[in-house]
């Protein structure tokens, strides 16, 4: 578990949002308030964030995005190349960071194992927050009326209130 940040992903009604906090952590000590650990890719037409140290998700959003354009925005085959290269490529598995993709249809998580989930529900979420994140969404999702967007912002705020390593400035991106 990265003791870093939440990152959460809800695909609820034909909606999908990625939702990070923007805290960053060294050690014991927060050195930003704003980071930016989610953004739009592919055309806009995928979402992606990560959990761990940033040199180590940059590169592997750089991998992820090469795959994206090689393999024509197709989410599942591009997921699954990434996983396939992290969990044989010597350097890549290495990298201290996970990884969160989706489109309206598919979300996966990936991580430095080479581990490639797929929620059966469409919520997931990484970090030292995601439980608590994870949580209050799945019970948002099953029990209101809420949209993706509203059920990814309270779990958040809920995240961010519970978690010392996530904080409440939220950054939401929406497809």
């Amino acid at each position: 578990m990265f003791h870093s940040t939440t990152i959460l992903a809800v695909r609820h009604r034909d909606h999908a949002v990625l939702a990070g906090d923007g805290q960053v952590t060294f050690g014991q000590t927060v050195v930003k308030q704003s980071a930016r650990k989610i953004r739009k890719v592919y055309n806009d037409r995928v979402l992606a964030g990560f959990a761990g140290s940033a040199a180590d998700s940059f590169a592997l959003f750089s991998r992820f995005e090469a795959k994206l354009e090689q393999y024509r925005g197709n989410l599942e085959r591009s997921a699954v190349e990434l996983a396939k290269d992290w969990r044989t490529d010597r350097i890549l598995r290495r990298l201290e960071a996970m990884l969160i993709v989706l489109d309206t249809s598919s979300t996966f998580l990936l991580s430095g194992n080479g581990d490639l989930i797929e929620p059966d529900d469409g919520i997931v979420a990484i970090g030292s927050g995601g439980p608590f994140a994870l949580a209050a969404a799945k019970a948002l999702a099953l029990n209101t009326d809420l949209d993706a967007r509203m059920i990814a912002q309270k779990a958040m705020a809920i995240a961010g209130e519970i978690c010392i390593y996530t904080n409440t400035n939220i950054t939401l991106e929406e497809l």
